[in-house]
């Protein structure tokens, strides 16, 4: 067995498979990276082994499986449900002074928001660091802070790509969205641009942070017996955009882990069951039953099992499970890696002042029609749109190509 850090995890698969140094059958490697490990050669496609083994609608209860399949192959099996779920404090979201204040200032009651605008404002509103009281800890680490622009972008009800794989990011969804970014920033805790998954777990936990964002590990963590914030937290799914009141909010899955079998298995038939009997429903249930594991609901009968609701809470359940069924996909394509490298390099230029937003997004569009080059259009385009028809049906009908 090998142990790696979680952000390293995909890269040391890399690495082991170049360097012939790949001594175990099954990797658990993040869902977004299965593209970048397919091109590297360092996982085997696991179709064969399914038409003969795989019982009929065994996948039928996973509720996120997009992942799973790459370029027309199943390479993996979804096994954890990392959909971003908005976490409040709700100390602070139900002090009868503050939600008197609020209401006073902005005409509207205090309770979770339902647009970015929103989540900014509050943000804002709470923001106190001379009395150490913040707005927000969202991610600012250039590793983080790509999916939550994703995110902002996507609910504006514009595609990152046309149809044709043209990026369109330098529009008025792209820079609005990066610019609300900046402006949220501002109102964040200070620690954001370096805390890291595990640091910002952490600094929540204090309890003088208003709005977080997350995953299902966070609130394992949070949830603690022992945590001042177990009971003191409501739950949201991600805003939506706010410019038009009729777009959908837009969940998204943008982590994730995946059984995977290694292209260096002397034994990938063994490997292969394995994977199969660790993602059946007893098993798996008992995986996310640990209170101190990483794998989180991601089955339907997960959600009905009484030591997983203790642990999460039914209240966090109920909005994980509503955005797990209708999250929008990571960009899996070919060079996955590199096109939100890029990415992450700009935004974090531009929140830093380095760089104007529409500049910045300038660089990103030439980048990326540079990797699909590389990459090669045709068949970059073609995986693009394969990924385009598997966005949930609501996102679809709200997404528009820029004429």
């Amino acid at each position: 067995m090998r142990t790696v850090p979680v952000d390293e995890i995909n890269a040391q698969l890399v690495l082991d498979g170049l360097s012939g140094d790949t001594d175990y059958d099954v990797a658990l490697p993040a869902t977004f990276g299965i593209p970048d490990l397919v091109g590297a050669g360092v996982i085997q496609p696991l179709t064969s082994f399914a038409q003969m083994h795989e019982p009929p609608g065994f996948r039928d209860e996973i509720l996120f499986t997009i992942g799973d399949t790459f370029d027309g192959e199943i390479y993996g099996f979804q096994c954890d449900g990392d959909t971003y779920v908005m976490f409040y404090n709700s100390l602070m979201m139900e002090d009868p002074a503050e939600q008197a204040a609020y209401s006073d200032r902005f005409g509207r009651a205090l309770d979770v928001p339902s647009t970015w605008a929103e989540l900014d404002q509050q943000m804002a509103f709470f923001h106190r660091p001379d009395h150490n009281t913040f707005g927000g800890a969202l991610f600012r680490t250039p590793s983080y802070l790509a999916w939550e622009w994703w995110a902002r972008f996507h609910s504006k009800g514009t595609w990152p790509f046309s149809e044709d794989f043209q990026p369109q990011l330098v529009s008025d969804a792209g820079i609005s969205a990066l610019e609300e970014m900046i402006r949220a920033t501002e109102h964040l805790h200070p620690s954001v641009h370096s805390a890291g998954l595990f640091d910002n777990w952490q600094h929540y936990a204090k309890g003088n942070i208003y709005a977080n964002i997350g995953w299902g590990g966070s609130q394992k963590y949070l949830n603690r017996a022992d945590s001042k914030m177990r009971g003191n937290m409501r739950f949201g799914m991600l805003p939506c955009g706010g410019a038009n009141p009729d777009l959908p909010g837009m969940p998204y899955f943008n982590w994730g882990w995946n059984y995977v079998v290694t292209t260096a298995s002397k034994q990938p038939m063994v490997a292969y069951l394995f994977s199969l009997f660790a993602s059946t429903s007893e098993m798996s249930t008992l995986s996310v039953q640990q209170r101190a594991g990483f794998l989180d609901p991601f089955r339907s009968e997960h959600y009905e099992d009484p030591v997983i609701q203790d642990i999460y809470s039914p209240e966090f359940l109920e909005v994980h499970e509503k955005s797990l069924k209708s999250s929008i996909p990571d960009l899996y394509i070919a060079k996955q890696g590199e096109y939100f490298g890029v990415l992450s390099e700009a935004l974090d230029s531009a929140l830093s002042g380095r760089t104007k937003p529409e500049d910045a997004l300038k660089r990103v569009e030439v980048q990326w029609d540079i990797l699909s080059l590389r990459a090669g259009r045709e068949e970059q385009m073609f995986r693009w749109r394969e990924l385009r028809a598997k966005y949930p049906d609501a996102a679809r009908r709200s997404l528009q190509d820029l004429s």
